[in-house]
């Protein structure tokens, strides 16, 4: 899940936004779980398609 869909229950405004200390804590917590957490959706499912396809190829040519 990306932050910036995220509302914060300390001060009810996006995540993104870092209002509070709340915020931007969850904001970097967020954001060091994972190098993919900046992707969007799509983008993840198209390098997840590449990588599938790219493996296809890869089995195809040593057989």
């Amino acid at each position: 899940m990306t932050y910036d869909r995220l509302v914060c229950a300390n001060c009810a405004a996006p995540v993104a936004q870092g209002r509070c200390p709340v915020c931007r804590a969850n904001r970097e917590r967020l954001q060091q779980e994972s190098p993919f957490a900046g992707l969007n959706p799509m983008a993840l499912v198209a390098l997840l398609v590449v990588l599938v396809a790219a493996l296809a190829l890869v089995a195809q040519h040593t057989a």
